[in-house]
């Protein structure tokens, strides 16, 4: 990530994040309401102190469900305060009663049934309270902060996606040159996703390089509807009004998920990626060679109803809502020299 550039340049402040679990807080929106019946039994719940996987394997046992018929939408850090809703399968109509289920650091909130099992990634997003302690500037965060709820922050792929000290990224690589081979479906998906992950990190970097923005539109960026996967090209004769609905928020211009199929943009657009992406032609054969489809994200996140509140000159509290896919860590990125060393799982 030390590579990547800043879109509000090198911050020199500094200040301690997750002193505490409870100084970050994660609330997972699903985004839709829950049907009230169906073979699926929704868990909400609140822990602190383990990680999802291991809470939801701890529900399915007691339940008495294989680990095949538990679902997710994404994992929640283990050393933070977390609100997530885990899917189990339970044909019928009997509701099942958790009331005896107890594990520590682990909340039952609601338990209600739903028509659909829940996928991975299948949220609107999350919202998220963080309390920094230490604060070296108040003034240069202070100042931060307003910079980034008016131009948002580059949508980079956080640190956590690329696993301990870039280990997925490492295995991919090795994978794309046949020296491993991934032992299951499941670790496969991890390291395809690391790939994707750098190389979509890269052309965003490249692009706030020759722009020194991430909002600029020009002919045959390849524009999506914000908080949509959908995306279309921009036409030279239509740049003036997309780039107003930029400046609003209501579009996003894309960078590359890489894959097989279109990568979106068209003429000098997408030569700019394609050169960019030149380099890893060996994960781009493995991306194709696996079968992953290309998709695009948009380069430049704004977190919502962002808000803050100084406890004193040192301590600073921050609230603020980001859609499905985008990192808290991004957020830190910008505000605190060494804000992006917290291992946040914010997905």
């Amino acid at each position: 990530m030390s590579e990547l550039l800043y879109l509000h340049g090198v911050p020199s402040a500094t200040g301690v994040i997750k002193a505490n679990p409870e100084d970050f807080v994660v609330i997972e929106d699903l985004g839709y309401p829950y049907d009230g019946e169906g073979e699926q039994v929704l868990v909400r719940i609140r822990k602190i102190g383990c990680n999802t996987r291991f809470v939801a394997e701890a529900i399915a046992k007691f339940l008495g469900v294989h680990q095949r018929d538990m679902s997710y939408a994404g994992m929640k850090d283990r050393h933070a305060v977390t609100e997530q809703t885990l899917c189990f399968r339970v044909p019928g109509n009997a509701m099942p009663n958790l009331a005896g289920f107890q594990l520590e650091g682990v909340e039952i909130l609601q338990v209600i049934r739903h028509k659909r099992k829940l996928r991975t990634g299948a949220l609107a997003g999350n919202a998220f309270r963080l309390v920094v302690r230490q604060i070296s500037d108040r003034a240069e965060v202070e100042a931060r902060l307003q910079h980034i709820q008016q131009s948002g922050v580059p949508n980079y792929f956080g640190e956590q996606r690329f696993g301990r000290g870039g280990n997925n990224l490492t295995q991919a690589k090795l994978w794309a040159e046949d020296k491993f081979r991934p032992r299951d479906r499941s670790m496969k998906g991890i390291l395809l996703s690391a790939a994707r992950s750098q190389l979509f990190n890269q052309v965003t970097s490249a692009r706030l390089q020759r722009d020194g923005v991430l909002d600029q539109v020009q002919a045959g960026d390849a524009l999506q509807l914000a908080g949509r996967g959908s995306w279309f090209v921009a036409q030279a004769e239509e740049l003036a009004e997309l780039q107003q609905r930029v400046n609003h928020h209501e579009l996003r211009i894309t960078a590359p998920l890489a894959g097989r199929g279109d990568l979106g943009p068209q003429g000098d657009a997408l030569a700019f990626e394609q050169a960019n992406l030149a380099p890893a032609a060996d994960l781009l054969a493995l991306l194709e060679r696996e079968r992953v489809d290309a998709a695009r994200r948009a380069m430049l996140v704004v977190p919502k109803d962002l808000r803050w509140n100084w406890w004193d000159d040192v301590t600073l509290e921050m609230q603020f809502w980001l859609p499905a896919g985008s990192f808290a860590t991004s957020v830190v990125r910008e505000l605190l020299s060494n804000g992006a060393a917290a291992p946040i799982s914010d997905e």
